[in-house]
């Protein structure tokens, strides 16, 4: 027998409890065929010696807003690195300006008044953009400051006279618009640069694909396509295929269609009126490549930006608990319409007042329509009680929290919550002490997304400023790779094709500079990604021996 590759000489964690290590593996027609002595006198097209580097399976974030990373690699960067003070951020907005043609959009990315002391306001930015149309997107995404030029294109002459819808605010000082406009809010701006046109997309897929295969990262869900708040425009999924069928897409992608997307389908079945995608489409329509996932929907706001729905005011702004998006009623609807429809359902909820409406809506979907194994998530779970974390696993619920938040967000999680709350934050040892196959994500670009970062902080779990946030939820080295791998692909029913390296498997898998299983905990950041494989390819080589021609 002959098969495409085989490789030797390698420290392999499959994470398959049948055998939890291995030295060779060999590949055929993009799946892995056999380990080992089961490859013993199989020929290959393609053999390569690691010389002993560690390997483990392909990283799968489970919450990554893939083809906006891509395009906000094209976009203006004011993260605290690019823009560390306000001035700094003027300056780079002005200059920017200057180098774009007369008319044209200034989108900046990543700006956090956390960090920044303030947010931007409407009036510098019409000082320093020369007339152009600006709109600088918060780093939580759940917020926007857009000058005077940006609310005329979107048809509105007067910014101070506009209300806010429902779910919404618009920040004002004196009556006087600020430029910022909070979740629901940003739809009053952001409806004029959508649609996004494909090519721009499938640029974007591209782009954002070459930085996963970088960092190891073999698959990824994307957490919204095709809504009006969240994606491109309603030909999202289109510009996935076709960034496939030009070879640019070169991570396998899980899709959640945004809430918004879905719409009435009229009687169906005896007693069921439709609800979703048009042919009744729903979860798990696709391949390996892309796929449809959850539909996505949204509850609160944000913790950092004051928005998440709390049970009690924000520490540091008395009088604020932040707000629901959505009103309690239309969000239980919501959901259970999906759930009756077949949809796996994924819920936005990072305050605790709003988990618990979320949680409240998931039992009554089931009560109405029960289920098995409906594997709904909740997104985020910022904050949670006991409680809430008992009621999460009762159900069967998927929570997917962010490890990355810890550290480049939790000294501003510190300062929103304050000593008595800090330690519900992003929880993850609670959950998987229960008994929850919990995955590993990050919500790039939010925060960076590396996936080796991501898992240094679910063990480590310091803020950027040394500050432990809450330790006792800190998880091993191997809890959070199954994490990242076995962890990730469960929360979209994947788990049959990824997540370990054994016979059948998906063929993805990463090489790495050190055992990220052995290594000193403050260590973990620094394993480096040697060699990505996907499908049976080497996408990624640092060292320039391995990649396929």
């Amino acid at each position: 027998m002959r098969i495409d590759t085989v490789l030797t000489n390698a420290r392999i964690t499959t994470l398959d409890p049948a055998r939890p290590t291995a030295s060779a593996i060999g590949v055929l027609g993009g799946r892995i065929v056999g380990l080992d002595e089961e490859l013993d006198g199989i020929a290959a097209d393609v053999r390569h010696d690691l010389g002993g580097a560690p390997v483990v399976p392909g990283f799968n974030d489970a919450h990554l807003h893939f083809s906006v990373l891509g395009r906000e690699m094209t976009q203006l960067d004011l993260s605290a690195e690019a823009a560390p003070t306000l001035d700094a951020l003027y300056r780079r907005v002005g200059e920017w300006a200057a180098a774009k043609p007369e008319g044209a959009w200034v989108v900046g990315n990543g700006y956090d008044q956390n960090k920044l002391g303030e947010h931007p306001t409407r009036q510098a930015l019409d000082r320093i953009a020369g007339g152009r149309p600006v709109y600088l997107v918060h780093a939580s995404n759940h917020m926007a400051v857009a000058n005077t030029e940006a609310f005329r294109l979107a048809g509105h002459r007067d910014p101070d006279a506009l209300e806010a819808p429902a779910g919404g605010s618009i920040a004002r000082v004196d009556g006087v618009s600020t430029g910022l406009l909070q979740e629901q809010a940003m739809a009053l701006v952001s409806h004029a640069l959508r649609p996004v046109p494909q090519d721009d997309i499938v640029a974007a897929l591209g782009a954002a694909s070459a930085w996963a295969l970088r960092n190891g990262l073999t698959s990824a869900t994307e957490p919204g396509i095709g809504g009006r708040m969240i994606g491109h425009g309603p030909a999202d999924a289109r510009a996935f295929q076709v960034a496939r069928e030009r070879g640019v897409l070169r991570t396998r992608i899980t899709a959640m269609p945004f809430v918004d997307a879905l719409h009435e389908l009229g009687r169906v079945d005896d007693g069921l009126d439709g609800w979703g995608l048009d042919l009744g489409i729903r979860t798990g329509l696709g391949d390996e490549w892309f796929r449809l996932g959850p539909v996505k929907i949204m509850s609160d706001g944000s913790l950092i930006g004051r928005t998440a729905a709390m049970c009690c005011d924000y520490a540091d702004t008395p009088g604020n608990a932040g707000f629901l998006q959505t009103e309690a009623a239309a969000l239980r609807e919501s959901i259970v319409r999906s759930h009756e429809n077949g949809w796996q359902v994924a819920t936005h909820a990072i305050g605790d007042r709003a988990l618990d409406v979320v949680l409240d809506a998931y039992e009554e979907a089931q009560r109405r329509a029960p289920r098995t194994d409906a594997r709904h998530r909740i997104e985020h779970v910022g904050v949670a009680s006991d409680e809430q974390v008992a009621r999460i696993v009762a159900a069967g619920l998927v929570p997917v929290p962010q490890g990355r938040f810890l550290s480049a967000l939790g000294d501003g999680f510190l300062t929103a919550l304050g000593p008595e709350r800090i330690d519900l934050v992003y929880r993850m040892r609670s959950f998987v002490d229960a008994g929850v196959e919990l995955p590993g994500s990050t919500d790039a670009p939010v925060v960076p997304g590396e996936p080796i970062l991501s898992m240094h902080d679910m063990v480590n779990r310091r803020s950027a400023g040394g500050t432990p946030v809450a330790p006792h939820e800190a998880l091993t080295a191997r809890e959070a790779l199954r994490a990242y791998t076995v962890g990730s692909a469960h929360a979209v029913f994947e788990e049959t094709r990824k997540g370990t390296l054994r016979r059948g498997m998906l063929a993805d898998l990463v090489v790495l500079s050190d055992d990220l299983l052995a290594v000193a905990p403050e260590r973990i950041r620094d394993v480096q990604v040697r060699a990505t494989m996907v499908g049976g390819v080497f996408g990624h080589d640092a060292e320039g021996q391995l990649v396929e021609a």
